[in-house]
């Protein structure tokens, strides 16, 4: 907003005006440079290509003024930053106990150090506590609600759960759907497909915090069972299903099964 204020358009032109980059260039403007060339000097990596849009960009009139909110903003930026490494490293000791069980949970797509460390604070390593998976899964907030009255079924709507759970499952459930050849990745494209992005990520999630229970309980590491786990399980049905599909187009078709397995 300081930039902005003072017709530096650096946001404009570089994705991250905290980058390596952009840092060097706000760190130059307290320092009285306002040289658009001498800036534009200072770019890194893939901005050197932008070199020309830079001297545009940071062409403007900064004064005393946003020279010292702009100080002032980093000083307050790097003290954050501090900060979080104090906390980082108080958690990582914290954790220093349970390092197996979060080796174990960061093998799972979409499940990285952070995401492990949030899981574990929230459930814990005795798995004893639940008495099976759903019951972990209904406990966070991403199992599908039972709705039934007078033998109709109503709105199968997920319960809260535990908040904090369930939008980090979530968040690990979108992660695992950008993974490629993995079991969870497929399944999420295949439920989008039918029911939407958001369903798919809660029953991805759900999915996860089932890998986790098994995992946690048994003391094994994860086995990816690959894109096509799906498809095998219900080799026959989807067989069927693509008969029936070309059938309803007008095709006749005669189906043999070949000696090489799918």
């Amino acid at each position: 907003k300081v930039l902005e204020g003072a017709n530096i358009k650096l946001s404009s032109v570089a994705t991250n005006v905290l980058g390596k980059s952009g840092r060097a260039m706000i760190e130059a403007l307290i320092n009285g440079e306002t040289d658009p060339d001498v800036l534009s000097e200072l770019a890194q990596r893939r901005l050197k290509r932008k070199k020309e849009e830079l001297k545009k960009a940071l062409k403007g009139l900064i004064g005393p003024h946003q020279r010292l909110m702009l100080k002032t903003q980093l000083e307050h930026i790097d003290h954050l930053d501090a900060l979080i490494e104090e906390l980082d490293a108080e958690i990582k000791e914290r954790m220093r106990p349970f390092e197996d069980d979060l080796e174990r949970l960061d093998t799972i797509p979409g499940v990285g150090r952070r995401t492990a460390e949030h899981i574990l604070a929230e459930i814990g390593p005795d798995m004893t506590q639940f008495p099976s998976a759903a019951h972990l899964c209904s406990w966070a907030g991403v199992a599908p609600g039972n709705n039934e009255s007078a033998g109709k079924r109503k709105s199968g709507k997920t319960r809260k759960g535990n908040q904090k759970l369930r939008s980090t499952l979530v968040e690990a459930a979108r992660a695992a759907a950008r993974s490629k050849h993995t079991c969870l990745s497929s399944q999420y494209h295949r439920i989008a497909v039918r029911r939407g992005a958001n369903r798919a990520a809660v029953a991805v999630a759900h999915s996860i915090l089932t890998i986790v229970y098994h995992l946690l309980k048994k003391k094994q590491t994860y086995i990816e069972l690959g894109p096509h786990y799906y498809e095998e399980r219900k080799r026959h049905q989807v067989a069927r299903q693509a008969i029936r599909k070309l059938e309803t187009l007008g095709f006749k078709v005669m189906v043999e099964p070949s000696n090489q397995t799918a």
